[in-house]
């Protein structure tokens, strides 16, 4: 699940002064809805907070149509602590892949989803790898099981929102 980066500079300078840890999880879900409604959902900032347990706020800090280069903003908590970051769009394939990286915040994060139709339901995988930054006093190992677990109860309240939304309450005589 981790793995050290040793190629990660410290120094002003660039030079190594130290190992840090990366951290590599990854979840996938069946959620049964067209790839396209999911991908349009999950590549929307504005969206974030329904489906995210860490997001307190989330938008698009962008004017251009979505796509690679666009940024969005996030206010979150993470482990007891409250987080805010800048990211980028790195990838932007309808109803396919979805990915950013972060440009600001207390980790470098790099986040892809991949979505695939698969009888009748959308196979979502998401993968990230982190970098602590500034935590000083932080156990990666813990924040790996942490960030694991929340990124599958975050898929879980997405599929359930998704498939609510595609299932018609009956109505009330």
């Amino acid at each position: 699940m981790q793995e050290p980066c040793a190629a990660a500079p410290d120094a002003v300078d660039g030079t190594p002064t130290r190992t840090r840890t990366l951290i590599n999880i990854s979840s996938t879900i069946m959620i049964y809805r067209p790839a396209g409604a999911i991908f349009d959902f999950i590549s929307s900032a504005a969206n974030d907070f329904e489906w995210q347990y860490g997001t307190l706020a989330s938008a698009s800090t962008s004017t251009m149509a979505p796509g690679p280069g666009t940024t969005f903003q996030t206010v979150g908590h993470l482990m007891g602590r409250r987080v805010q970051g800048t990211f980028e769009v790195t990838e932007y394939e309808p109803g396919r892949r979805y990915g950013f990286r972060s440009l600001t915040g207390p980790l470098q994060i790099v986040t892809l989803y991949t979505l695939e139709m698969e009888s009748g339901a959308t196979r979502v995988r998401v993968s990230t790898q982190a970098s602590p930054v500034n935590w000083l006093d932080s156990n990666e190992r813990v924040m790996a099981r942490y960030m694991q677990k929340q990124m599958r109860e975050d898929l879980a309240m997405l599929r359930d929102i998704l498939e609510v939304k595609r299932v018609k309450a009956p109505a009330v005589a």
